[in-house]
């Protein structure tokens, strides 16, 4: 696991965590993880996903895992942050 790479992105306004695995030229799969999961239930996914030569994305959901938590969370709506 320690293939995968740990990143942040800032979308309005919040700082959201993104793990991800295999080259940045390969074609990506998207991870998506359920309440009230986060990024590491598709670890081992992930990494089957690179070794056949896929890029594996998983991101935190705003106010999961190392991801930021809306200032007013029941006032934000989910599609305002993907």
């Amino acid at each position: 696991m320690e293939q995968i790479k740990h990143t942040y992105v800032q979308v309005n306004g919040l700082k959201l965590h993104v793990a991800e695995i295999g080259s940045d030229t390969s074609p990506a799969v998207v991870f998506l993880h359920g309440f009230p999961e986060i990024w590491y239930t598709w670890r081992h996914q992930m990494i089957a996903v690179a070794n056949a030569g896929f890029r594996a994305i998983a991101p935190d959901y705003r106010g999961y895992g190392l991801s930021d938590i809306p200032q007013q969370p029941d006032k934000t709506l989910f599609s305002r942050h993907f």
